[in-house]
């Protein structure tokens, strides 16, 4: 049983390892009493090439006892000389029938939701981003985890 194990851990941290269109991609735990709406979550990305495409993504882990069908997120963007760039995105997070849409595992459920594609960053060095929930509540209960990728467009 422990060899299994330990074949699958290193199976997953290979195919994880081979994301060659990965530039960033990290998720940022919520405190377990809420997501407040000033609670900005920063990412710095250091970009070192221009002449690429790239797809901007939201990444959310939210539990089934999350009480809506949506998330409404904004996402700054400042580049290294300070031009800034805001998007709001709403993201649905079930169906009509209040099917999650996510993947999920037991009571969670991912969501990777594209925000902007085939874009050019037009400076090089580090790119500052930060995402916002924008819902009617202060503090947004059950999203346990949100974040940005940011990939090569292929």
């Amino acid at each position: 049983m422990k060899h299994w194990l330990l074949i699958l851990a290193l199976g997953s941290i290979f195919f994880s390892s081979c994301d060659s269109k990965r530039l960033f991609d990290e998720n940022k735990d919520l405190p377990t009493d809420g997501w407040y709406y000033k609670n900005k979550l920063v990412f710095d990305v250091n970009v070192t090439d221009t002449n690429s495409l790239y797809n901007l993504f939201v990444n959310l882990r939210v539990a089934s006892d999350y009480p809506y069908a949506n998330i409404f997120v904004n996402i700054h963007s400042e580049s290294p000389t300070k031009l800034v760039a805001d998007e709001e995105k709403q993201i649905q997070l079930a169906d009509e029938t209040g099917q999650w849409l996510g993947k999920g595992l037991g009571d969670l459920y991912d969501y990777q939701v594209p925000v902007k594609d085939a874009f050019k960053f037009h400076e090089l060095g580090i790119y500052h981003f930060e995402i916002q929930h924008n819902m009617r509540v202060d503090t947004l209960q059950h999203v346990l985890a949100a974040g940005i990728r940011l990939e090569k467009n292929q």
